[in-house]
Parts: C-alpha cells; sequence; structure tokens
C-alpha cells in the first residue's frame, strides 16, 4: 500500500506563466522553485492527481472524466501562442469514478463531465511540478454556492483518495481582488489576510482551523482580498481532506506581482 500523500493548497501563479520568458516569467520564480521542492518532497511520484481548480465553478460538483482532457485558455492579454499550448497529462476515467462513487456514498451528489479540459488552475502548476506530463489527472470542479461546510465535508469525504496514492490539490491564489489588485493599498490587504492564513493554518488546531474556516469572512480584510470566494473555498477541500493532519508553510512570497503576499501550504 502506497503511503498516505499530504494535500496542498498551492498558489497558481498568473495565466499561462510557465510558458512565457522574460521579466513576466521571472516574477514566478519563487513559486516555480517552490514547485519543484514540493516534487522533491514528495518523492516517488504518485498515481494520480485530483486537482480542485477555482476556475471551474458549477452548479453542484463535477469531475472531468475524459481520458484525454482538452484545454481551457481561460485567460486574456497574453500572447497568441498561449491559447495554442498543450499540456498532455491523461485524464483517468477510472479516478473520476472513484471520486463521483466515494461523493456518493457520502451524501454528495456530482457528475462525470468527459469534456471539460484543464484550466490554468491545473496547468499552470502542474507543467513545473510534472513537466513530464505523465502524471493522471482529474479535475473537481467548486460549487458556485460557496458553502464553506459543504467544501469540507466533501474533503473528507475524500480524504481515503490519499492513502490509494492520489495527490489532491487545490489550485488557487491566497489574494484574489483583480480590479485592485494594481492598487497600493492591495499589499496590505494580502499580508493581512496572508497573516491569518498562516494562523488559521499552521498555528490552530485541527478543529480551530476548521472552525476560523467557516467563519472566514470574518478574517482582516476577507472581502477585501476575496470579494469572491472562487479561489479561496476550494482551500476548505484540501484542509477537509487533511484531516487531522498539521499544516505548514511551502510557498511565501511578500513581493508577488511586485507587492502582494502570497502561500502555499500543505497539510500531513
Amino acid at each position: 500500500m502506497p503511503a498516505r500523500l499530504p494535500t496542498f493548497f498551492i498558489s497558481h501563479g498568473g495565466g499561462p506563466w510557465p510558458y512565457l520568458d522574460g521579466p513576466f516569467r521571472q516574477m514566478f520564480d519563487q513559486l516555480e522553485q517552490s514547485l519543484k521542492d514540493i516534487r522533491r518532497d514528495l518523492g516517488a511520484a504518485p498515481r494520480a492527481a485530483l486537482v480542485i481548480s477555482g476556475h471551474w465553478i458549477e452548479d453542484g460538483f463535477a469531475l472531468s472524466s475524459s481520458a484525454s482532457p482538452g484545454m481551457v485558455y481561460d485567460y486574456s492579454g497574453f500572447p497568441a501562442h498561449t491559447c495554442q499550448i498543450r499540456y498532455k497529462a491523461p485524464g483517468s476515467p477510472e479516478l473520476a469514478g472513484r471520486v463521483r462513487d466515494l461523493l456518493g456514498e457520502g451524501g454528495v451528489p456530482a457528475r462525470l463531465d468527459p469534456d471539460r479540459g484543464y484550466d490554468h488552475g491545473t496547468f499552470s502548476m502542474m507543467k513545473p511540478l510534472y513537466p513530464e506530463e505523465e502524471l493522471p489527472i482529474v479535475q473537481l470542479s467548486i460549487d458556485r454556492h460557496y458553502d464553506p461546510a459543504a467544501h469540507l465535508r466533501v474533503g473528507a469525504v475524500l480524504a481515503p483518495l490519499r492513502n490509494e496514492g492520489v495527490l489532491i490539490v487545490g489550485s488557487s491564489l491566497t489574494y484574489h481582488n483583480m480590479s485592485a489588485m494594481g492598487s497600493p493599498s492591495s499589499g496590505p490587504v494580502s499580508a493581512a489576510f496572508d497573516a491569518w492564513l498562516q494562523d488559521t493554518l499552521v498555528h490552530s488546531t485541527p478543529k480551530s482551523r476548521a472552525d476560523r474556516l467557516l467563519d472566514w469572512e470574518s478574517a482582516p480584510m476577507a472581502r477585501a482580498a476575496h470579494p469572491e470566494e472562487d479561489h479561496l473555498i476550494l482551500l476548505m477541500v484540501a484542509v477537509g481532506a487533511a484531516g487531522n493532519d498539521a499544516g505548514r508553510t511551502v510557498y511565501h512570497q511578500t513581493d508577488f506581482a511586485g507587492h502582494l503576499t502570497a502561500s502555499s501550504f500543505r497539510f500531513g
């Protein structure tokens, strides 16, 4: 039986950054190194990865189930070639079915989507993490109702996958206010919310961690950092799957995109 894998909440960076050169790509040097460090620390490759991306929002929960997923180019303002790139990792209809069954047994309906491709919440961090493009990947959507308790429960229901060689990764960004990202105020806002995340995810007991996440809107600068919680709610899935495992920071940068604070976390 494989060793029990950790779960992750990873800040995935901006757009298709691994496929670019020059100053924009260099902004992600620290993030890229953290992903390589994660790969090194994991050792043997997982059997597959289940990625919960902040870029796939559905009514309820859905799973990508194609054996050969396409691509979702959900960004704009980048060079034309970034709408032709292809991350060629296979999908896993078998894993998609296993996840759907686990969710069903836990009272959470989920549907299979054979048409869903990899969005940049998946391929932007998987490209530097597994550049060989051989690790099978299934994407799990988030539910547009953004209920923290529901997403914590989904994670708890999926925790057995950790003993089956499946890497569970929530992929988003610890700050996601696109309209204010270039504003001088976004630096202090992201720093205040990130400090709350550090206290919650690294320094709190598992019970307190869950309670604090259920009440995340009371955190300092919560709504200024996440006007819509599409890039936060998937953290609940990673934490739910973590159970009683402790969290630690595996990436922390205070000058991300020049002035933002961003972090990634590992549980277990």
